[in-house]
């Protein structure tokens, strides 16, 4: 049985996902629909560090920043944005 996460956007992010181009926001939302299954999935994502449980994906040159919430069941996803400017702020 697999049991899935549930997925929350932060209001920035949602802003975010809004503005990228049509070819990365289906990119983006197919890596994000993959995470309520598998929220650190091997090979793929990278722990933060200085970061309690913060982990970050790549799709192309996009980072998706999350923290997940194994015993909520909760993938929050923080950022999502281009790799010059994700870790500014």
């Amino acid at each position: 049985m697999t049991t899935t996460y549930r997925i929350q956007l932060a209001r920035s992010a949602v802003k975010e996902y809004h503005e990228l181009p049509d070819h990365i926001q289906a990119r983006v939302r197919k890596t994000i629909d993959a995470m309520a299954s598998e929220p650190r999935p091997a090979g793929k994502c990278v722990k933060i560090a200085n970061a309690i449980n913060r982990w970050r994906i790549r799709v192309g040159d996009y980072r998706i920043v999350y923290d997940v919430d194994d015993s909520a069941r909760v993938v929050d996803i923080i950022r999502i944005r281009h790799r010059k400017d994700v870790y500014r702020g």
